[in-house]
């Protein structure tokens, strides 16, 4: 993240406060807007979705470089291309589904092929909305992991939300960062937690069984690591917010010291982060008992949260379940 003294802004006198601040940030809107107001770079565009995107915190108090392109997503990667040509580092904002699958071709030709610093901000993820299929990015992971040079980042929550700002900015090029919209107050005796790009960073160690997983899915992994110590078995648990590069180190030291590996993500089991670690598993000669949790071959339907992660096999249970069905075949 660019540090540059003298910026007058909001009443601080040095970008050093305003880093700070966005280091300590628990809400996406909160870290991007001290980031800006550290680096005059950064500018902010919106497809008409700025309360939901927390992208308001930006266009009230920088409204000279927030833009709002309406509902024409395909139009604002465009200018986002166009912008960083110019110089500038823009955010891109809309929801995942949105801001990947229906404007992929201008994401691909007009910010990973030309390895521009245009950064893709995407919210809902997965399975995590009532709003049914069409709002239901089960895909976006997949198709962004496809591109040369795009980065993907999923942080597991409000504590890694300033961690992933700054891993954004670090990297010279595209980045996918995937959101999930806070639905209360973040709880602020939950420590922070960093997030660097391409390193996967343990929250838990066990012996028995290792999860890896992502978003979201980092808090049912721990609920499952509880359930299945009440049958004996240690779970080691990895966040991998890093989703692209992978941490393939780490993950290849878990299967060689676990013999069970599981992973958990709230998107499909083809493409995703489930793919990434089978991928690293065959390439290193690897082959311990292993599974995906994750969305299967299938659209979804509207409901709560809740509901559609038990409906599909996404919740701590199953986690667990696999893993424990995975162990009995050792």
């Amino acid at each position: 993240m660019s540090e540059i003294s003298g910026v007058g802004m909001g009443g601080f006198k040095d970008a050093r406060l305003y880093r700070q601040e966005a280091l300590s940030a628990r809400s996406y809107g909160q870290a991007l807007l001290a980031a800006a107001q550290a680096d005059p770079r950064i500018v902010c565009l919106g497809a008409d979705l700025s309360q939901p995107t927390e992208t308001y915190l930006f266009r009230d108090q920088i409204p000279e470089r927030f833009f709002m392109l309406g509902i024409q997503e395909a139009n604002m990667v465009g200018v986002a291309g166009g912008m960083a040509r110019a110089g500038d580092i823009p955010f891109a904002h809309s929801f995942c589904v949105f801001i990947t699958r229906r404007v992929y071709d201008q994401v691909a030709m007009q910010a990973a092929y030309p390895k521009l610093p245009v950064k893709l901000v995407g919210f809902i993820p997965g399975l995590a909305t009532e709003l049914g299929v069409s709002h239901q990015a089960i895909d976006d992971i997949a198709l962004m992991r496809a591109l040369p040079n795009m980065a993907v980042i999923e942080p597991s929550g409000p504590e890694q939300i300033a961690a992933a700002v700054d891993a954004v900015l670090s990297y010279d090029g595209p980045v996918y960062l995937r959101l999930s919209i806070a639905r209360a107050k973040p709880d602020e005796t939950v420590p922070l937690a960093p997030l660097e790009l391409g390193k996967g960073r343990l929250v838990r160690e066990g012996s028995d069984v290792a999860i890896l997983a992502c978003g979201i899915m980092v808090a049912e992994a721990l609920a499952a690591a509880d359930l299945l110590a009440e049958q004996g078995l240690s779970a080691t648990v990895a966040n991998m917010a890093s989703l692209k590069p992978l941490d393939t180190d780490l993950v290849e030291r878990l299967a060689r010291e676990h013999p069970v590996l599981v992973t958990a993500e709230n998107h499909s089991v083809i493409g995703g982060l489930g793919s990434a670690v089978a991928e690293t598993l065959a390439l290193a000669g690897l082959a311990p008992r292993f599974a995906m949790v994750g969305v299967r071959d299938v659209f979804a339907e509207g409901g709560s949260t809740r509901y559609l992660m038990e409906k599909y096999g996404l919740s701590a249970r199953h986690i667990a379940d696999r893993a424990v069905d995975l162990h009995k075949r050792i």
